[in-house]
């Protein structure tokens, strides 16, 4: 599971592109209660969703030329330039090269060999979030992929990432842990694209998770807004109750009431 005791490789951030910061913000305060505090001019514009105080994500408003709204997950580096290069070796590309943020850390956006866009950052004064696992944060992480083997392989090589085999009725699922770490701190999951119906479309992307108290309850929330369903509110046996959603503008999140942990 996640914790704000961030390890090597595992989501440390996680920030909204959005074409309309004042409208994303107003759907999110609605669905999870956030706080929308800007960081300043200097920062282009760019600010923290809070729940209580506590910094759950962060968005900004970007140009259409940027890219389709979008949720964007960071796993933590111990070197941001080291990584980088890691995954260029990996078969990986660098799409922005790593860079300072004042004196909060330093970030890069890399791909992997399918194409999906993820994040780097590494922790100087801002260590990462300040709340997960909590309602109205961040409790997981999924990657869709069209070639899950290839897939572990690069996260592997660039993170040290471990993967299990969670079995259910009719398959498995892959789960990842952060290197040297055991099953209980998995922190997501990887998913062949032609194993779900409803994302082989889509094409490859991270899938965020956010806890929620009431699936249901969150979903009318959503549909209220101007968001969308892409999977109504579903029963996953020992997992808990999820829903697959979007933003009125376009950006795809999941929500999920937890099953309360077994034994």
């Amino acid at each position: 599971m996640l914790t704000t005791r961030f390890v090597t490789g595992a989501p440390n951030w996680i920030d909204l592109g959005t074409p309309d910061i004042e409208g994303a913000s107003a759907f999110y305060a609605h669905l999870f209660g956030w706080d929308f505090r800007s960081a300043g001019p200097e920062m282009g514009g760019y600010g923290f969703f809070q729940l209580d105080g506590r910094t759950a994500a962060a968005g900004m408003q970007n140009p259409p030329e940027q890219g389709p709204p979008s949720w964007n997950v960071y796993f933590q580096s111990p070197d941001a330039d080291a990584t980088a290069k890691a995954t260029e070796q990996a078969h990986g590309s660098v799409l922005m090269r790593p860079m300072d943020v004042a004196e909060e850390g330093r970030m890069a956006i890399l791909a992997d060999r399918a194409g999906v866009p993820f994040g780097i950052w590494q922790p100087r004064r801002t260590t990462g979030l300040d709340v997960v696992m909590d309602p109205g944060s961040l409790c997981w992480v999924e990657l869709y992929t069209p070639d899950l083997p290839a897939a572990a392989g690069f996260y592997n090589a660039v993170f040290g990432w471990e993967t299990s085999a969670m079995d259910f009725a009719g398959g498995s699922y892959t789960c990842v842990n952060p290197a040297g770490k055991e099953e209980r701190d998995m922190f997501g999951g990887i998913v062949p694209l032609d194993a779900d119906p409803t994302e082989a479309e889509s094409g490859p992307y991270w899938l965020p998770y956010f806890e929620v108290t009431d699936t249901d309850e969150t979903v009318r929330k959503a549909r209220e807004r101007g968001g969308g369903v892409r999977v109504p509110a579903t029963d996953l046996a020992g997992v808990g109750r999820i829903a697959k959603l979007t933003d009125p503008y376009g950006a795809r999140f999941a929500v999920i009431r937890s099953a309360p942990p077994q034994g």
